[in-house]
């Protein structure tokens, strides 16, 4: 499993994206965390990482997983036309709909399990893979989940990762750092293991290696 995980946006250590894809050089963004947003705001946000996996010598474009909510079944194959997958932040469990309505869900684990692509992402595409969404709560509205597809919130997580990870932890820069800590603190006085990551750090897998880099 290959795994690139990173607390805000590419990170300090592309190096180690480019060296776990293998020469493999095809990104599919997912940046369905952005579906509430107005369409100008969520065009800038795909364009963003486009250009920024292409700054680093990726050759990337977006599958949106709305195009699948109808009809899953072309989603496999489209998917595995790819090296890498980039899932951007937003809200996560905007995101956890989109995965489970489009069935990505299942296809990206089969995908990780049998290391068919690097899964790479920030923020909301990093808490996706914990075992449970509850606590997010705190930094992302589970209620748009219903404003953006109608649905109820899902709690679940992929439960790729067997602890929660809570990005933009001190790091001032980013609005959502106060309410991470809040995050943090949720999960220590819970037990919940978890890992915390600063802007620009990101928690490198590959098979049995595991390092926080940044």
């Amino acid at each position: 499993m290959r795994l690139y995980l990173s607390s805000f946006r590419i990170g300090n250590c592309p190096e180690h994206l480019v060296a776990m894809a293998r020469g493999d050089d095809r990104v599919a963004v997912i940046a369905n965390s952005m579906d509430g947003a107005s369409d100008e705001v969520r065009e800038q946000a795909v364009a963003r990482e486009l250009d920024a996996l292409a700054a680093i010598g990726f050759v990337a474009e977006e599958i949106d997983l709305r195009r699948y909510f109808a009809d899953s079944a072309p989603l496999a194959a489209d998917l595995r036309r790819f090296g890498t997958i980039w899932v951007r932040g937003g809200n996560t469990f905007v995101l956890r709909d989109a995965l489970a309505r489009s069935r990505a869900d299942r296809e990206l684990i089969r995908m990780l399990r049998a290391d068919a692509a690097v899964y790479g992402g920030y923020s909301a595409g990093v808490c996706v893979l914990i075992p449970s969404l509850r606590g997010l709560e705190i930094v992302d509205d589970p209620e748009a989940v219903t404003q953006v597809y109608g649905d109820r919130p899902i709690w679940d997580g992929l439960g790729v990762l067997d602890h929660a990870i809570v990005p933009h932890f001190d790091s001032p820069d980013h609005p959502e750092s106060e309410a991470c800590g809040r995050v943090a603190a949720h999960y220590r006085a819970t037990g919940v293991p978890h890992r915390t990551l600063r802007d620009g750090e990101v928690l490198v897998i590959d098979g049995h290696d595991v390092a926080i880099c940044g």
